[in-house]
């Protein structure tokens, strides 16, 4: 692997020294006792306390054992109650055909048939048990026109899509909702004399009229100014709010947020989706820290492997690299496991301001925080529903890992991770739109931000390899860029766990149980040595040598750095002190 700070990484041979593992601490946390259900993960708690007498005392095992006793232990589980549940049939549907130029797969004629007969009978109030929901109609009706009016032919209607249009709509104008028809033929140049809608749609109050407005112009296939995009997020977030004085259709607002993806978001549309936020409750509060990194996870989780990076903040916190992390207790498409399910299994407080984030990053015991969107930006949490119903990721999706809602008085960081190709250099431009000093985008497994010690494989599949890493920071060296005061060097890589003295071994699969994401965690932070253990030795290490943190341009120093913290410890005892400091914070 090629040099990337002012040391060259070291081959196997200067690296053989990282394959053998530290003398373990005195108190380990064993995996054998952190196996199966909840009396068992209680049992395995109470392990970790008796490795870590201060966690005891700080955090106490009674109010873990509360936290296993009552909260969920499947990533599904914390779907928030009340939601109302799409319609099965036309959200495959959309997954097909919501999606962008080249992905797109149109329906088959049957299929067709099957999903705008499902329309029809939900229009006629016929499935009282799984309607078609507003924001469905206005997504799928979105997705049709902008293949129609924009897509290449490949992934234009099918003939068999235009003969089962041309069966229903007759019947489906006559029962759908004027905002809906708007949606399906704007211009009246798609459903032929059964279109004449479109054309004089308005919408109803200012809100709704820039939306109808700024949505001719995205189911056109085309893209919309920086001002334009952050008036229409404020005029309509959030939605079903008594404090927001708009209300508009779900439908509209479904077939802009997947419009805008499908039509693939220009810079000046994300940097939009990214700023529109930033004043909600303020400015942002300043920790006291010399060192911050905010962690831009992808908000549904993982759904397959462990997910590391609540352990990594923990490790990294123990040597002045605060790290801020946010998102939700879940997220659709995925529902996967999130730091916030994994906090609030614990026992933790995961309803914290940011100022009381920043209380925490400033604490010498905790070092790290989590906000849940829910605080930190009550309009993007008010459309997780509707999130749901649209199938797809919206442009939030990407414009969510980055944003900032502690700022430090020191250096700062962001690292967010990234799967589709075409992703990466929004991202980092976002990045440096924010004026961090470093940057950083992971290509990590399930497209989320954790690297793998697994060596990759031959027959892997084509494209952007796991592990595969770019960014910039403060440079060390002229040649560089500043184009808002603060000059950076750019860099990529894939980072070769083998080369850094990792043995190769497969990644440990959660399949969506917190549980089990913490029994790994929990166990490699109380020094068992394994493939979870190394995946947060190399996270850790890894951000820290590229983001050009302090005391760790050599990558050997970094990994040493990373596996003392554990091993003494440090990492397991500052986990559980947060859990008790997040409920005294004010």
């Amino acid at each position: 692997m090629n040099s990337l700070l002012r040391p060259p990484l070291p081959g196997p041979s200067l690296c053989a020294r990282s394959r053998v593992s530290p003398s373990p601490a005195a108190g380990r946390l064993s995996s054998a006792a952190l196996v199966g259900g909840g009396r068992r993960c209680r049992r395995g708690l109470a392990v970790a306390a008796s490795a870590a007498p201060s966690w005891m005392e700080e955090a106490g095992v009674a109010v873990l054992e509360e936290g296993g006793r009552w909260n969920p232990s499947v990533s599904d589980s914390y779907r928030p109650a009340g939601l109302p549940r799409p319609n099965a049939t036309v959200l495959e549907a959309q997954g097909r055909v919501c999606t962008g130029p080249e992905q797109t797969r149109p329906l088959g004629e049957e299929q067709a048939m099957r999903v705008l007969d499902t329309i029809l009978r939900s229009a006629m109030g016929e499935l009282k048990e799984e309607p078609v929901s507003s924001a469905q109609l206005g997504a799928f009706f979105a997705g049709m026109t902008i293949r129609a009016n924009s897509f290449p032919e490949a992934t234009q209607w099918s003939e068999g899509e235009w003969r089962a249009m041309s069966i229903f709509w007759p019947r489906l104008v006559q029962v759908l909702p004027p905002e809906v028809k708007f949606i399906a033929d704007p211009e009246g140049t798609i459903m032929g004399a059964n279109g004449l809608t479109g054309p004089r749609y308005v919408g109803q109050g200012t809100g709704e009229m820039r939306l109808v407005g700024a949505l001719r112009e995205v189911l056109a296939g085309g893209h919309l100014g920086y001002e334009e995009v952050q008036c229409v997020l404020k005029d309509i977030l959030p939605i079903g709010s008594n404090s927001s004085p708009t209300v508009v259709s779900e439908a509209l607002l479904a077939a802009f947020l997947i419009g805008q993806r499908m039509n693939r978001e220009t810079d000046r549309e994300l940097k939009a989706y990214c700023l529109a936020f930033d004043d909600e409750l303020g400015p942002p509060p300043v920790a006291d820290v010399k060192s911050l990194t905010h962690y831009g996870e992808p908000y549904d989780g993982n759904t397959r492997f462990f997910r590391s990076t609540l352990f990594v903040a923990a490790v990294r916190a123990c040597y002045g690299e605060s790290c801020l992390l946010h998102g939700v207790e879940w997220m659709p498409p995925k529902g996967g496991i999130t730091e916030g399910q994994m906090l609030k299994f614990m026992g933790a407080n995961i309803h914290l301001s940011p100022t009381q984030a920043k209380t925490l990053l400033e604490d010498e015991n905790a070092g790290f925080a989590y906000l849940n969107l829910q605080e930190a930006c009550p309009p993007l949490y008010s459309i997780i529903g509707l999130r749901e119903h649209i199938k797809k990721r919206p442009p939030l999706a990407t414009s969510e890992k980055v944003q900032q809602f502690v700022r430090a008085r020191g250096r700062e960081s962001m690292i967010a991770g990234f799967y589709h190709e075409g992703y990466e250099d929004p991202l980092l431009m976002l990045m440096r739109r924010r004026t961090v000093h470093a940057g950083l985008v992971v290509k990590g497994e399930e497209g989320a931000l954790s690297m793998t010690t697994k060596e990759r494989s031959a027959h892997a599949s084509k494209g952007l390899p796991v592990n595969h890493c770019s960014g910039f920071r403060t440079p060390n060296s002229i040649n560089s860029s500043e184009t808002d005061g603060i000059a950076r060097e750019s860099f990529r890589v894939i980072v070769n766990a083998q080369e850094l003295g990792f043995e190769s071994t497969e990644t440990p699969r959660t399949d969506r149980s917190i549980l089990k994401n913490l029994e790994l965690g929990l166990a490699a932070l109380g020094g068992e040595k394994g493939a979870a253990y190394d995946r947060i030795v190399l996270n850790a290490a890894m951000a820290d040598h590229l983001l050009g943190c302090s005391g760790a341009e050599d990558i050997n120093t970094a990994l040493d750095r990373a596996r003392e913290a554990i091993d003494s410890g440090k990492a397991l005892r500052r986990l559980m002190s947060y859990i008790k400091i997040s409920h005294k914070v004010t």
